[in-house]
């Protein structure tokens, strides 16, 4: 891709932005040096990288490869046999306790997961557990090696502190003893590594001992007392001893260092390789990008595509289509109306794409494969070069012209400017009508209406403009394909105040042609501005919909509820009522065996006999009012019923229509409303109506049953690439005539992209009562991108 390009796109700035991303020295030059691939396998491999790499972000956070530090020198070293200080041997440390963390990191969470295209690269990082918990166990800090690190280190550093505590010994007995009045002050300090005590300068001689230092005003010598020379010695010889077995342990560490040598460069590679994945998932998910999908075909297909580098709060999404029904996008309208942005954003995200960055747009979108991109945006004029603002333009078309073939992207900003308007155009049709033959796709902004009637007229050439609201006089940044650009020169004018009279002078100058082409795009802009609202204007109605529904569910809900209370009210009251009859009856027995027993007289007996009756049909009574049912003119029988009789449905108390054959066991579905209940035969009776109708039949005069569409509906819906509430407005229709349809499991198609419009489905699916469960399609029948549905 040439570097020309690049600058004008600004892609170097979406590379500093990947830059801050990556965490290692060596990632970040990765991420500088990544450039657009025209191979599309690798441009896939890329895309795939960050995509599996985005997934693990959102479900683990971020993993750090802040030490993969550039270690490579410290390798070269030991492949030639050298030892390496504590700093390398850190250095090495470090890199293999970050490729266990990252390892780990790496490790999927359950098996449901899945694998992916990073496995690979975290499968094949090893720790070496037992050479970084040596090196860590021996060198403590660059500045400390540990007493353990080996027996003759311990040895000779025990040593060294026996010989200094004789030291403080010795000295401390002269400076309480002898030596106290010749003293500056009664402290041992160190001079040139030896032990020393100040003495005045007129006790030197007083002090038998070796002066390592004098302090600057002279009135103080540092002397090693005599008594301690021998013992100074020995430390210095022992530190001597000590640092020639430090040198000896870094050797060994070296030395086991070195066995592992292509281990350790693949580590950091593979950690170098990570960080330079996650950094493109980590600008990704800051981008709220997408990945799109590639073709060799040159078709574009871009949908509320963002710019990246404007602010994610002020940016206008545009969608953007080239390369399927035409070739040429020819982009009218207004300055300051968005054109330029319309030309960077579709260069920009193609070079991101090419380069294996998602895109700032919606999840399915499509990018063609270009072996180059060509832009010639905005002013180049050159005085060095003496090039005006057309010649600079002009030299770029020449080069684009010389280049540029099928497997090119070409981006034109203001084609055939600063010139004459008339041979501009002219011109500017003549590049546009040749680079259109070669195949060539390309996109240009104008002003000439010249090209807005050769796009009108050409075949595979198509118009767009950036949207211009005359009423605030200031663009909205949308762009609409189809519909040319209006220049608005006189509304504009008119709205900032200048006379109509010399308004209506300049329309005078202007042809009628050019006049009544004006028109026919006024007409058009007012005809898709009516359209768009009446669309609003359905939006809305829709929302009223979902919202009766919504309290219609509610209303049936609630209705339920009181139904079940009911019923289990007039449970409780009936087991009551036996239990009081159980209860009297045994008390009745009683007091019968007691009259038997004490000779009661009969008609004391015949009296407790007719309570008794009493009670019982009191009972009775009481649980005929529950279980009361009128009882049908006619028993019905199977045969009876048909599909779409009218029914009323005694336990209810609600008609409805006949949706299901009785079973052996004589039970069959009602549809009453919106509900569809299974009852008993023996619990409905036929009523007459003149015309049944259900969302699902419709029975006719002559009162045979016509099944509707919803009977016939499709098992499977299709959502992709809709937002979250299109797809729940379309969803919950579906839904709806598939249940009254019979159907017992559904397909949901939603796509995988970021996740959005599945949580969104399942979380509508959750609320629906109609439905028994759902879950994710199995690995070859759509995996997560479906999801199946069952109906209760």
């Amino acid at each position: 891709m040439n570097k020309k390009t690049l600058k004008t796109l600004e892609y170097d700035k979406i590379i500093a932005m990947l830059v801050t991303h990556a965490s290692s020295p060596m990632g970040k030059d990765l991420c500088q040096k990544l450039v657009p691939s025209d191979d599309i396998s690798e441009i896939r491999r890329l895309q795939q990288e960050t995509h599996d790499a985005l997934s693990r972000l959102f479900r683990k956070g971020s993993p750090s490869f802040g030490n993969a530090k550039d270690i490579r020198p410290s390798l070269s070293r030991l492949t030639i046999g050298s030892s390496l200080n504590i700093t390398e041997l850190l250095a090495i440390c470090d890199l293999l306790e970050n490729a266990g963390r990252v390892k780990s990191y790496g490790r999927h969470e359950n098996a449901d997961t899945g694998d992916d295209v990073l496995d690979p690269l975290f499968c094949a990082l090893e720790p070496l557990k037992p050479l970084s918990t040596r090196i860590r166990s021996c060198i403590l800090s660059e500045d400390e090696i540990a007493d353990d690190a080996s027996s003759r280190l311990k040895q000779i550093r025990r040593q060294m502190r026996q010989a200094g505590e004789k030291i403080h010994t010795q000295l401390s007995s002269l400076l309480t003893g002898s030596l106290r009045t010749y003293l500056q002050d009664a402290v041992i300090t160190m001079r040139n590594g030896r032990y020393c005590v100040p003495v005045k300068s007129e006790y030197r001689a007083q002090v038998p001992g070796m002066v390592h230092d004098q302090s600057s005003t002279g009135s103080t010598f540092f002397i090693e007392p005599m008594s301690i020379v021998k013992l100074n010695n020995d430390i210095r010889e022992l530190e001597t001893q000590e640092k020639a077995e430090i040198e000896v342990i870094l050797a060994g560490l070296s030395q086991e260092t070195s066995e592992h040598i292509d281990t350790i460069r693949y580590n950091l590679e593979n950690l170098v390789e990570l960080d330079f994945i996650f950094a493109r998932a980590k600008l990704a998910m800051d981008m709220n990008a997408n990945e799109p999908m590639f073709n060799t075909e040159g078709r574009i297909r871009i949908r509320k595509g963002r710019h990246p580098l404007i602010d994610k709060k002020k940016v206008v999404p545009i969608d953007v289509v080239l390369g399927d029904e035409f070739d040429l996008l020819i982009i009218t309208g207004p300055n300051t109306g968005g054109k330029t942005v319309s030309l960077k954003t579709v260069g920009l995200l193609t070079l991101m794409g090419q380069s294996g960055l998602h895109i700032p747009a919606l999840d399915r979108c499509e990018l063609a494969v270009f072996r180059e991109v060509y832009a010639d945006i905005g002013d180049e004029q050159s005085i060095e070069q003496s090039l005006s603002t057309f010649s600079s333009h002009m030299t770029n078309v020449v080069n684009f012209i010389d280049q540029a073939n099928s497997d090119s992207l070409v981006l034109f900003d203001e084609l055939g400017a600063g010139t004459d308007p008339t041979e501009g155009a002219a011109l500017a049709i003549s590049i546009l009508s040749y680079l259109h033959a070669q195949g060539i796709r390309t996109m240009a902004t104008t002003h000439y209406s010249e090209l807005k009637v050769y796009a009108l007229s050409t075949p595979r050439v198509e118009n767009a403009s950036c949207e211009f609201d005359v009423d605030t006089l200031r663009p909205t940044y949308r762009l609409l394909i189809g519909i040319p650009g209006k220049s608005n020169a006189f509304a504009i004018s008119s709205k900032l105040g200048l006379p109509n009279f010399i308004i209506d002078e300049a329309k005078k100058q202007i042809s009628k042609e050019a006049e009544s082409f004006e028109d026919v795009i006024s007409s058009l802009e007012e005809s898709r501005k009516t359209i768009e609202k009446e669309r609003a204007d359905l939006d809305a109605y829709k929302d009223q919909i979902k919202d009766l529904k919504a309290k219609l569910a509610k209303k049936q809900d609630q209705m339920d509820q009181r139904k079940d209370k009911m019923v289990k009210e007039a449970a409780a009251e009936a087991e009551k009522i036996l239990r009081d009859a159980k209860e009297y009856a045994d008390k009745t027995m009683r007091d019968f065996q007691k009259f038997g027993r004490d000779h009661i007289d009969v008609r004391e007996m015949e009296r407790q006999r007719q309570a008794l009756r009493e009670k019982m049909k009191e009972a009775e009574a009481k649980k005929s009012d529950f279980q009361k049912k009128p009882k049908s003119q006619k028993k019905l029988k199977p045969e009876d019923l048909h599909l779409g009789d009218a029914v009323h449905v005694f336990s209810l108390n609600l008609n409805g229509t006949v949706s299901s054959h009785p079973d052996n066991k004589g039970f069959l579905f009602v549809q009453m409303g919106i509900m569809r209940s299974k009852v008993h035969i023996s619990d409905l009776q036929r009523i007459d109506e003149t015309e049944i109708q259900t969302p699902s039949m419709q029975k006719t005069g002559s009162g045979k049953i016509r099944i509707s569409k919803s009977a016939s509906i499709s098992p499977e819906i299709k959502l992709l690439g809709k937002t979250v509430d299109e797809a729940i407005a379309e969803l919950d229709k579906y839904l709806d005539d598939a249940y009254l349809s019979h159907l017992k499991t559904v397909r949901v198609v939603h796509g995988k992209g970021t996740g959005a419009l599945r949580k969104g489905i399942h979380n509508y699916l959750r609320r629906q009562r109609h439905v028994a469960d759902f879950h994710l399609a199995e690995y070859g029948e759509g995996d997560a991108g479906v999801t199946i549905v069952n109906f209760k």
